[in-house]
């Protein structure tokens, strides 16, 4: 196993925190938190980078809302001075961490994504059913709460493992363990922030140990994970059948995880197979009825916005565009059509 050194001094170069800063505030310089760090901004990236090689850095608080997307999560969101250290943590420390995933880990990572991860489950639903003519089966699971239930002993544990630097571990742990889960105080300290750009990275090396156990101890061929839902095909229903137990066992022993109860499911592909806002037939896609109602009624509330005088037209014609894009990704002819037409009408009325 490669391990790394002088991690911390590359992580803390002015160079890399200045680069850091344009990464995150592309698209965010509307912000008045991000207008109010960019005004002295200089000064404020010198004085982070002094704090950090003193190490009297300190991880501020965050500041938690929620959103429905689609069901309800809770965001906690950092100060901007933290933000950018997440970037110029993830610039470093995802290179070393990229070539040790498997191929089909899909989330958060370049030239992957939903739409991968949905083809490539197709591809192995043709292959395994013989373009339909064979038997086949899918085994979809969810980690239960996984943002929520990450093991903050066990993350820095596998963090150690390749990046032999105490003052990069420093950071790390002073990253990691500025959040933990509400109501867990009385456990093992448990949670990662979903707002956090170095929490996408921290969830892929963490369930990387189950990736690479589902590989190469299990011997999975089809098997395909975006985040903490993951799907496995094969022609034998018993042979998925039998493989929950082991996953079970390894992911509340190893890593402190489990199983959501009730999202174990097994179909056979002929019953349609649902992943990631899409369901994948024998002979073609279709979208997750949640997900187009979800979509007609978000653009409704687009264009309410619109006509309210609250929002512009520039931003119903980018969420048109955006849900079109999705649409194009599956069978959906028919249903673009009439989101089109559906969003004119509103428009009109």
């Amino acid at each position: 196993m490669k391990v790394h050194k002088n991690i911390f001094d590359r992580i803390i170069t002015p160079e890399n925190l200045f680069h850091a800063w344009e990464e995150f505030r592309r698209g965010k310089g509307s912000r008045k938190d991000v207008q109010a760090f960019e005004w002295q901004l200089e000064q404020n990236i010198l004085a982070l980078c002094r704090d950090l090689r003193s190490r009297t850095y300190r991880h501020g608080e965050y500041s938690a809302f929620s959103i429905c997307d689609p069901k309800q999560r809770r965001i906690h969101k950092a100060k901007v001075r933290d933000r950018i250290l997440h970037h110029a943590i993830f610039k470093v420390l995802n290179p070393i961490f990229e070539p040790t995933f498997i191929a089909h880990s899909y989330s958060c990572r370049e030239r992957k994504g939903t739409h991968r991860a949905v083809d490539a489950l197709e591809t192995w639903l043709r292959k395994v059913s013989k373009n339909c003519r064979a038997p086949c089966f899918a085994l979809k699971c969810d980690i239960h709460q996984f943002f929520a239930s990450v093991d903050h002993a066990i993350l820095l544990s596998i963090l150690n493992r390749r990046i032999k630097d105490p003052d990069a571990m420093w950071l790390l742990k002073e990253i990691i363990e500025s959040f933990r889960t509400p109501g867990q105080e009385d456990e093992r300290p448990k949670g990662i922030p979903i707002g956090n750009l170095t929490s996408q990275l921290f969830a892929n090396v963490y369930l990387n140990e189950f990736d690479q156990f589902m590989k190469h101890q299990m011997h999975v061929r089809h098997y395909v994970r975006y985040t903490d839902d993951f799907v496995i095909v094969d022609s034998d229903k018993s042979v998925l059948e039998n493989l929950i137990p082991a996953m079970q066992e390894f992911l509340g022993g190893t890593m402190n995880l489990k199983l959501h109860p009730r999202k174990i499911i097994l179909r056979k592909f002929s019953q349609g197979i649902d992943f990631l806002g899409y369901v994948i037939l024998p002979h073609y896609r279709v979208l997750r009825t949640r997900t187009k109602k979800r979509m007609f009624r978000k653009l409704k509330l687009r264009v309410v916005s619109f006509k309210a005088g609250t929002g512009s037209e520039s931003s119903v014609e980018c969420s048109l565009q955006s849900y079109l894009g999705v649409l194009s990704h599956a069978n959906t002819e028919q249903l673009s059509e009439k989101l089109k037409n559906q969003c004119w009408f509103w428009m009109c009325e």
